[in-house]
């Protein structure tokens, strides 16, 4: 726990990147990967992840990212687009990857399922958007901590304009919209900002223990 601890302290949101360090395809894999095993409500995951080195489209992505140099010189650029509705397609895929991952009966899994679609599927349709753009928070989580493990450096960003990266990249069509954007790749050594403090709350005032 020292060294995941000591890994969070080493990391801070980079705000410029080199351009010319690339992330191994290993490596991404293994982030990529921390991506998918993370936690999520019912075990949905009701989100889609780009991995965008297109560096056209990423040029074209910068006005609407308030001008970050991160868009464009950071190794790899990850979006996460969260589902904007969702019915019991969503439930039912999942559901069949559990019966076909675990070796069980669909049959037996038919009363989750129905509990699942009770509680979900009669939520107004901008409720559910804002429970699948929590789901992203946690994967986002995920992704960071991975990242800093690997000497990673990260940028998770949220200055963009949504509507331009949906048009951009046919999220409107798909049902997604882009919610979070994280930049990764390797500090530049002339980023000030690596040699800041970090500055959190102190645990006497984030923690109350009862």
């Amino acid at each position: 726990m020292n060294e995941y601890n000591n890994n969070l302290k080493w990391r801070y949101a980079t705000k410029k990147f080199d351009s010319e360090r690339q992330i191994s395809r290993d490596d991404l894999e293994e982030v990529l990967e921390a991506i998918r095993l993370s936690a999520s409500s019912y075990g949905l995951q009701p989100y889609h992840v780009f991995v965008i080195t297109d560096k056209d489209l990423r040029k074209q992505l910068k006005p609407s990212s308030w001008g970050q140099s991160q868009i464009t010189d950071a190794s790899h650029l990850i979006v996460f687009a969260n589902q904007v509705d969702f019915n019991s397609k969503l439930i039912d895929s999942y559901l069949h990857n559990v019966s076909e991952t675990r070796n069980i009966p669909a049959k037996g899994l038919e009363g989750y399922g129905d509990f699942m679609k009770s509680k979900l599927l009669q939520l107004p349709k901008d409720t559910k958007a804002q429970w699948t753009a929590k789901q992203v928070y946690l994967a986002v989580g995920n992704l960071l901590s991975a990242a800093a493990s690997l000497k990673i450096d990260s940028c998770p960003l949220e200055g963009f304009e949504p509507e331009a990266y949906n048009k951009l990249l046919n999220l409107d069509e798909k049902g997604l919209n882009a919610s979070v954007v994280v930049a990764l790749g390797y500090r530049a050594q002339e980023d000030e900002t690596q040699h800041y403090k970090k500055v959190r709350a102190p645990k006497e005032e984030l923690f109350t223990h009862i």
